[in-house]
């Protein structure tokens, strides 16, 4: 069993590990495409300066005013006690559970029940719920989606997920960059006339293409890295704060049963939430979901109560019970 303190270790180191990775990864992508551009080292070389540039930018950004892109994007709007006091008992009660700071606490008006937490450190933490979700849970699954967040916020994940979140996103950019450019301007300025040479840029400028196109998929493996194993935890954490896995495996088959679909959610967030917003309950183990399938969460969690695991159809049917 793998300890709070060695989570909460790991996602820092991995938050720097993250970070380190995707400065890399800028100054390649930069380096490919200033050559294939201006068809020398030299313009390569003011590429990778600019893409390094970009790189700390976003991580700065990300660090210190991400989670308000994220909120902002997801059109959260924060609330106060009075105008949802059981969601305020309910954030509180699971931080206090943790040993986390009182978050504060974002609604998103939208009819399909998700959330997500959001933040750089629990004192700088976020819970954002939707509308939806507060009028579809009762508080027993109510407290166990909080916990599950909570878990997150305790843990770090939050940090993590908020720098995937917009790192990832500035390499699709620069690669969609890349694809406008290739193809208004033809790829590039002059070259020299040298045969070797203009071989090379052809080379740099296909390489350029096949990093553009591959750069989404990269985005999206990312997201899956980070997200996966984390959900489990999460998920285990929530019945360790609340004592009562029942009320989240109600929740888990209720939100992703739910056909609305989540107006707010994109691509660059869809890790973030306690359920995919694009995908359905009780579906196959798709190859490039961010999360678990819901039917092998809801197991792990009755396997810790030594319950007989159920199967699509039964998590189904799990959701309209109270």
């Amino acid at each position: 069993m793998v300890s709070l303190y060695d989570e909460e270790s790991a996602n820092r180191r991995n938050s720097l590990l993250l970070v380190f990775a995707v400065m890399v990864a800028f100054a390649l992508f930069g380096y490919v495409i200033g050559y294939a551009l201006t068809g020398d080292a030299g313009g390569a070389a003011a590429a990778v300066i600019v893409a390094l540039a970009l790189s700390i930018v976003s991580a700065l950004a990300s660090y210190f005013g991400g989670d308000q892109v994220v909120l902002k994007s997801s059109q959260g709007r924060e609330i106060t006690r009075p105008q949802a006091p059981e969601l305020f008992d309910v954030v509180e009660e699971m931080a206090t559970a943790a040993g986390v700071p009182m978050p504060r606490v974002y609604v998103i008006d939208d009819a399909s029940p998700n959330a997500f937490a959001t933040g750089r450190d629990p004192a700088h933490a976020s819970i954002a719920v939707t509308s939806g979700l507060l009028r579809r849970l009762d508080r027993e699954e109510l407290q166990g989606v909080i916990g599950h967040e909570m878990s997150h916020v305790r843990n770090y994940d939050i940090r993590f997920s908020l720098l995937v979140g917009v790192l990832v996103g500035g390499i699709s950019l620069l690669a969609q960059f890349f694809l406008r450019w290739t193809f208004w301007f033809g790829g590039g300025s002059r070259r020299d006339s040298r045969d070797n040479s203009e071989v090379l840029g052809a080379i740099f400028l296909l390489l350029g293409l096949v990093l553009s196109i591959l750069a989404p998929i990269f985005t999206t493996l990312v997201q899956m890295a980070v997200s996966r194993q984390r959900e489990y935890l999460a998920d285990a954490s929530s019945v360790e704060l609340t004592r009562n896995p029942y009320g989240l495996e109600r929740a888990l088959a209720a939100i992703s049963s739910d056909p609305e679909p989540l107006q707010v959610a994109n691509g660059a967030t869809q890790h973030m939430y306690i359920v995919n917003p694009f995908k359905k309950a009780g579906g196959t183990s798709a190859l490039f979901s961010t999360h678990p399938p819901i039917v092998d969460r809801i197991n792990r969690l009755r396997q810790l109560t030594g319950e007989a695991p159920l199967d699509r159809r039964a998590v189904t049917a799990l959701a309209g019970l109270k």
